[in-house]
């Protein structure tokens, strides 16, 4: 991955093989990305290289962070659950993402066309980070898949373990086996997962 953050622009992420060339995704969306990086330095938004990709702080904390992808590219916000999305701009990352917390570009054009909302959501983002505001921690009930509570039931040890998980790990476990169709894959899945399980790691966890 990237280090130096004109690298991003000129060249990609590094994280594929397309890194440098003409197919790199940032190089499809070259004006775009560099209308968001315009907006954010205007603001006075702290550049650095995170993850591979632009990253912007202020105050100490991360604001947003820039992507690109073939279909698109993006500008997503961290502490997703404080933005009032005034103008309802903002869509969800994934099916598993809690929060609205992205602005979808398909065109080079439309940063410039949605410059004042992109400002005015950063700004936002920007005062919570000023006034060391936090969004509230939510606490979130994980219904277990059946085969789930029956294995933990027969293991003590295992049961214990699993619930001593992070509320994040847990439901990386509930997702994985919601996947499944059959009950037989499912269980075939909780009996690989126990070493992690014990390791007190998440299902994608190596």
């Amino acid at each position: 991955m990237i280090t130096e953050i004109d690298d991003y622009f000129l060249q990609g992420c590094g994280r594929c093989a397309r890194f440098g060339t003409e197919a790199c995704s940032t190089r499809l969306w070259a004006g775009g990305l560099a209308d968001l990086r315009r907006i954010c330095r205007d603001l006075g938004l702290v550049e650095t290289v995170k993850w591979g990709h632009p990253c912007y702080l202020h105050a100490g904390r991360n604001i947003a962070i820039i992507g690109a992808l073939r279909g698109g590219y993006r500008l997503s916000f961290f502490n997703a659950a404080l933005m009032t999305d005034p103008e309802g701009l903002l869509k969800r990352q994934g099916q598993n993402t809690q929060h609205p917390n992205v602005l979808r570009f398909a065109t080079d054009a439309q940063v410039t066309e949605r410059e004042p909302a992109i400002r005015a959501y950063l700004a936002e983002a920007m005062g919570y980070a000023e006034a060391g505001v936090a969004p509230p921690k939510e606490v979130r009930e994980t219904a277990l898949p059946d085969e789930l509570v029956e294995v933990l039931d027969a293991d003590p040890t295992l049961a214990e373990a699993f619930h001593e998980l992070t509320p994040g790990r847990q439901r990386s476990y509930v997702i994985a086996l919601g996947a499944a169709k059959r009950r037989e894959t499912r269980l075939a899945r909780i009996e690989r997962y126990r070493s992690r399980i014990l390791a007190g790691k998440g299902a994608q966890e190596r």
